[in-house]
């Protein structure tokens, strides 16, 4: 389905200042160098500045310092990017799923499905379960027992909501999403680890994103709780008993142990790993592949680990590394000979 919408009507929905001509027909998005004589681009980061000239889009969203000298039509914004993310949605083609139930969805007798509720083939609702107004179950989503999703929530197919998960409003959750699968809870007897039920639950805020194959485990006691406005990418582990911060946004492959808790406005970046039972407070930014083994105090960034390097540079900075205890050894006799000796130069012993 092909999109067609006025450049003075975008204008007019991003409240942008027009400079060029209204009446361009908009067809589509793409980048600045691949954008055609149809389609709307953007200048967000100044390393693509030198594409600028020669792009063929047919009207760019620019800040108004970039719009200066520019020749062709312009939508003259504050924050470019954030434009963009506005008008995406304007010309997204992912299908609208009418209201409805499936012939092949299940559905138990007590479940409560708002009618204007789309539920897709074998879907599958369990006792007890809320489903609200304008949900949309995707194929082959199951909702345990007694769990709600709220008004507006989009789950795409194969979405797995154990019993007892309450989901807010405006949630989306992509496929192979789990939540409310048991959290790892043993407790070990003479070398035999005996399972810990898991009588907790999840809960998560309105206007959350949960990515494909994330995992959001039930609490051992307390719910796990996500809050409002949380950005979950790809594939991220979140064990029992975990609060996040609202607002708070993880990149692909992070990794949450027990109890632990995140403050609001973090961003944790891909291949993140937390420890159980600490505390982030708000505002921190983890770099990629850290590993936070103690809570954080003071809102900042923070990194562990080495970047990348050349393998021969690597190879011996890990030679070096092995040897670090030894150095530091020799260095403490050293620093203990050296105050042994007096500041004229001589030995402080006699003789």
């Amino acid at each position: 389905m092909t999109v067609t919408i006025k450049l003075g009507q975008l204008a007019e929905f991003l409240g942008a200042t027009l400079s060029g001509d209204p009446e361009q027909q908009i067809t589509g998005l793409a980048t600045l160098q691949e954008a055609g004589p149809a389609q709307l681009s953007f200048l967000a980061n100044p390393q693509y500045r030198k594409y600028l000239a020669g792009s063929q889009a047919a009207a760019l969203l620019l800040k108004a310092a970039d719009a200066e000298g520019y020749a062709g039509n312009a939508l003259v914004v504050p924050d470019p990017y954030l434009a963009y993310a506005r008008i995406s949605h304007l010309f997204d083609p992912k299908p609208k799923s009418a209201a409805g139930i499936h012939p092949s969805a299940v559905i138990a007798a007590d479940a409560v499905v708002d009618p204007t509720a789309s539920i897709g083939p074998f879907v599958v609702i369990e006792a007890g379960a809320r489903i609200g107004a304008g949900v949309t179950l995707g194929a082959h989503c199951v909702i345990g027992a007694r769990s709600e999703v709220g008004e507006g929530g989009w789950l795409a197919p194969r979405v797995t909501l154990y019993h007892d998960v309450r989901i807010g409003k405006r949630v989306v959750i992509q496929s192979g999403a789990v939540l409310g699968g048991e959290g790892f809870g043993f407790a070990n007897e003479k070398g035999v680890w005996q399972k810990i039920a898991q009588i907790g639950g999840v809960t998560i805020g309105d206007d959350v994103e949960i990515g494909v194959n994330t995992a959001i485990d039930r609490g051992a006691l307390a719910d796990t709780v996500i809050g409002n406005g949380v950005k979950l990418d790809n594939q991220i582990q979140i064990a029992h008993n975990v609060q996040v911060g609202d607002h708070t946004a993880m990149a692909a492959c992070v990794g949450i142990s027990g109890s632990t808790k995140i403050g609001k406005h973090c961003m944790l970046a891909g291949g993140v790993g937390l420890v159980g039972h600490i505390d982030i407070c708000d505002n921190v930014f983890l770099t990629g592949m850290t590993m936070v083994t103690h809570s954080i105090t003071e809102p900042g960034a923070y990194s562990s680990g080495t970047a990348m390097q050349p393998a021969a540079e690597w190879r011996k900075s890990a030679a070096r590394i092995r040897q670090l205890d030894d150095i530091a050894r020799r260095l403490r006799q050293l620093e203990k000979q050296a105050g042994e000796v007096t500041p004229g130069g001589n030995a402080s012993s006699d003789g």
